[in-house]
């Protein structure tokens, strides 16, 4: 591995682009090497703006090539089982936007195909865990100054969603943030899952079953709701509460951390997307990312913050929560023991 790491991105749409332009622009030890995409005319138009960069048209030729140290993975959900697993016989270290893959058994497939080289080279982007807020608010709940966390309350609202947004896909791509906060937060998995379909919002197209709440159980019977309403019209909202023993605390409100048992104002503008809201956010995983890749070598662990486990966890609460959405009945979370991998 060079001194500069040097980075494939497979996927350069919306998010794929804008993480080229974060490792060129702001990431320190790292350099766009190569970029692929199913349009290839697209990549080889990136790449021309980017020093030293080169298009790939076969996604498994760039993660092979021997001038990639590591990969970014921004392709669609479905693509990834094939790319990761490449990345794992290559032994390139990872970081894959989520999904890990689209369905609960392929991902435990990467889980255990990665626990097999006895490295940990793979790395979810669940980038709300970087972000300033949810530290503070991590941070809070580990100090213990509001006690145990009881319940927790999520709404996840955007402004519009895609034409092909489907009603599962709020569960699977929307919701699935929520999924990670709660185990992130509550350090534990969740057990169970119910899915409410309050009436549907008017403007919403036609079949799409939006708002959902969400309703998750954790291992030791704490209590997360979420609203997930994804066609408000109105702006890019992200909030998060936690209500404990000995007060409570909120973020979200575009102003920071809000600690009920202290005094505190609020108040500004609402966020119009979250490339807005999470910019830090992704800067922040995409620098500690590098780093780790950087130090791997010694440790064996190329990762800084969630790995496999988290998207294997993360896919198989979203498959209860899609059960749910159509039985209406809450059901229960199908994992494997961790220590069993």
């Amino acid at each position: 591995m060079s001194n500069e790491l040097r980075i494939a991105v497979l996927g350069v749409g919306m998010m794929g682009a804008d993480h080229v332009a974060r490792i060129t622009n702001k990431i320190a030890g790292a350099r766009v090497a190569v970029v692929n995409d199913f349009f290839a005319e697209k990549a080889e138009e990136l790449a021309a703006t980017i020093p030293g960069c080169r298009a790939i048209a076969d996604p498994f030729d760039a993660i092979a090539d021997p001038e990639v140290d590591a990969v970014l993975l921004a392709t669609p959900g479905p693509t990834h089982e094939k790319q990761l697993l490449a990345c794992l016989e290559h032994g390139k270290p990872v970081l894959c936007e989520k999904p890990l893959t689209t369905e609960v058994e392929t991902s435990l497939a990467v889980v255990k195909a990665e626990a097999a080289l006895g490295k940990t080279l793979i790395q979810v982007g669940f980038m709300r865990r970087f972000d300033n807020e949810y530290a503070e608010l991590k941070s809070l709940i580990d100090s213990g100054d509001i006690g145990r966390p009881l319940v927790v309350h999520c709404a996840h609202r955007n402004p519009t969603v895609p034409p092909n947004f489907d009603s599962a896909m709020i569960v699977k791509d929307s919701l699935v943030h929520e999924v990670d906060v709660t185990r992130f937060l509550l350090d534990e998995e969740i057990t169970s899952v119910q899915i409410i379909k309050p009436s549907a919002n008017a403007s919403a197209p036609e079949g799409l079953q939006d708002p959902q709440i969400a309703l998750f159980a954790t291992e030791s019977g704490r209590h997360v709701d979420a609203e997930v309403f994804v066609t408000t019209g109105v702006a890019y909202e992200v909030r998060t509460e936690v209500v404990a023993e000995l007060g409570s605390a909120m973020i979200g409100l575009d102003v920071g951390l809000v600690r009920k048992s202290k005094p505190g104002t609020w108040g500004g503008t609402i966020t119009p997307s979250f490339k807005e809201r999470f910019g830090q956010a992704y800067d922040t995983e995409i620098q500690r990312w590098v780093n780790a890749v950087q130090a791997g070598a010694e440790t064996g662990n190329y990762i800084d913050g969630p790995g496999a486990w988290d998207g294997y966890a993360a896919a198989a609460v979203c498959a209860a929560g899609v059960k749910s959405l159509e039985t209406g009945e809450r059901v229960a979370v199908e994992m494997v023991a961790r220590s069993s991998i």
